[in-house]
Parts: C-alpha cells; sequence; structure tokens
C-alpha cells in the first residue's frame, strides 16, 4: 500500500496525538505514568505500560514522533487501530518488564524508543518474506545499530540532546519482544488455516 495513503497514516497519527497529550501534560503526568522501579514495587503496575507514553522533554517526544513517521514511511501498512495499540501495549510491557527483571541499576524510564524499535521490527518482517531488499538492508542496519549498542552503547552527543541517559537496553528488548509477538502471530495464523478434523 503506498506510504501516503489516508489508511495507512489513521492509526499511528492516533498514536502519535496520543504522545503528543501526554507530552502537554508535562512533569506531573510524567511522574505518574514513568517506569519508577520504587513505584512499581509499591503496586503501581500500569507503569510497565504507560512509560512508554511519557518522554524528558519536547526533543526527546520529539524524535519519537519522528520515528513514528519514518515507520510509517518504510514500513506502509493499513493497520486496525485495536491491533497498533496491541502491538505497543505486547511490546511496551514486555520491555518493560525485562527492564526491571534485567537491568536491577535501572530506576527511572521513559519513552517509545523501544517501542518504536520492535514496531520496526513487525513492519520489516513481512517486507523481508517477499525478499524487498531495502527492507533487509534496513533490518540488517537495525540489528547491526542493536548490537553496536550493547557493545559501545549511545553517543553522548545523543544523552545531551535528549537531557538524560539512553537506556540501549529498551530497544534490544523492545525488538526481542517485537520478535516473540511475531512468532505467536505467526503460530495463531497456522492454527487458523489449519482444516477442522
Amino acid at each position: 500500500m503506498p506510504a501516503f495513503a489516508v489508511a495507512v497514516w489513521r492509526a499511528p497519527l492516533l498514536l502519535m496525538a496520543l504522545l503528543l497529550l501526554t507530552e502537554l501534560g508535562g512533569a506531573p503526568v510524567r511522574a505518574l505514568f514513568g517506569f519508577d522501579r520504587t513505584a512499581i514495587e509499591a503496586g503501581q503496575w500500569w507503569r510497565l505500560l504507560t512509560a512508554n507514553f511519557v518522554h524528558l522533554g519536547w526533543y526527546h517526544w520529539f524524535l519519537n514522533e519522528l520515528g513514528l513517521v519514518v515507520l510509517v514511511l518504510l514500513c506502509p501498512e493499513r493497520i486496525r487501530v485495536l491491533t497498533l495499540l496491541a502491538r505497543v501495549a505486547f511490546i511496551g510491557i514486555l520491555m518493560s518488564l525485562c527492564l526491571y527483571g534485567y537491568t536491577p541499576g535501572l530506576s527511572r524510564y521513559v519513552g517509545m524508543s523501544g517501542v518504536i524499535h520492535g514496531l520496526f521490527v513487525l513492519g520489516l518482517l513481512p517486507q523481508v518474506r517477499q525478499r524487498d531488499l531495502v527492507s533487509m538492508g534496513c533490518l540488517a542496519f537495525l540489528i547491526g545499530k542493536l548490537v553496536f549498542e550493547q557493545i559501545a552503547g549511545a553517543p553522548l552527543s545523543d544523552e545531551s540532546a535528549i537531557g538524560g541517559h539512553v537506556v540501549t537496553e529498551s530497544h534490544l528488548f523492545g525488538a526481542l519482544a517485537a520478535a516473540l509477538y511475531a512468532a505467536l502471530d505467526a503460530g495463531r495464523a497456522r492454527i487458523a488455516r489449519r482444516p477442522a478434523s
């Protein structure tokens, strides 16, 4: 489907509007929704999802919105709003659980970048299966980026720009969560196609 078709943008624009609304809420919304290890341990489990919808500030927000625009341009897909929200929720919650379990030194986290990395995986995989060379190159670049980040960390210029530490583990966990989502979705589709006996 063409990247500029209205149907391709409907669900992503709603997600982008939601990110705008949370950023307009400023520090109080960030404090209520952000990943906060102490608060989560006190029972505020919603933060495992909502942390993905708040940002360190307007520039951080802008970068994530730009990431969603690039996602739609590279991976145009007619997707239902509920399907996109299910993907975001699955990736976001699983990624946050991994951050909670595997990065014990992390006390706070906000941002959509981990989820966006996962959405890129889900967007590129169908095109890679169709042997689209551009998508193969993009997926290879994404994997290389994830590996590089785990070895070298994020550039200091990125952290300076957004005003905080870039949690590169979120990118890795987001991509892995998306791979699991894709595997589960493929399994569900195979079961649905299986003839009734």
